[in-house]
């Protein structure tokens, strides 16, 4: 069972600050502002058949992987300009895991997923980076649990997200040998 939650989280579940210092903020920023082209180096190289791997039991492909990075992040900048123009606002839920299973999601090149996030990556670090701490204060919430989230939480919560998933797929690639 151990090995199956360091499989699933092999950095760790998220765990924020509190509280959360301009350190933090500049570190998860540059972070996002990498992730494009660690990610792209990550898997450049691969196969199909490699890409078409799952990272671990019951788990998703490295193709599924890098789309869902490009599927949440998009989510993610969507989440950041809500809370930042309204008041508080309830945010929509994505089903990832049946975003994950659509034919997108499956068979498409990872090329156009690892394209998208150097754009959307270079609109959210522009923006993350000229904050305000009144804005970092701004919140969302989220239905399930009916949580409210900083701007400055999600940038922490975002930076792990790409940082967790490119562990799932460098682990994957040591165990195999690629």
């Amino acid at each position: 069972m151990e090995e199956q939650e360091h499989l699933r989280y092999p950095i760790g579940r998220f765990e924020c600050p509190n509280p959360i210092t301009e350190n933090d903020i500049n570190g998860w920023v540059m972070d996002m502002e990498a992730l494009p082209s660690k990610l792209r180096t990550l898997v450049t190289g691969l196969t199909d058949e490699q890409l078409d791997t799952s990272y671990r039991p019951g788990g998703w492909t490295v193709r599924q992987v890098v789309h869902h990075i490009a599927d949440s992040h998009h989510h993610s900048y969507t989440r950041f300009k809500w809370a930042l123009t309204e008041n508080e606002p309830l945010i929509k839920v994505y089903r990832e895991k049946e975003w994950s299973s659509l034919h997108d999601g499956k068979t498409a090149p990872v090329e156009l997923s690892l394209n998208y996030l150097v754009a959307l990556h270079a609109k959210l670090v522009f923006l993350l980076r000229n904050l305000t701490q009144e804005q970092l204060e701004k919140v969302y919430c989220h239905p399930e649990g009916n949580t409210r989230i900083s701007v400055a939480q999600n940038i922490g919560k975002y930076a792990w997200h790409g940082n967790h998933h490119m562990a799932h797929i460098g682990n994957l690639i040591k165990r195999k040998g690629w």
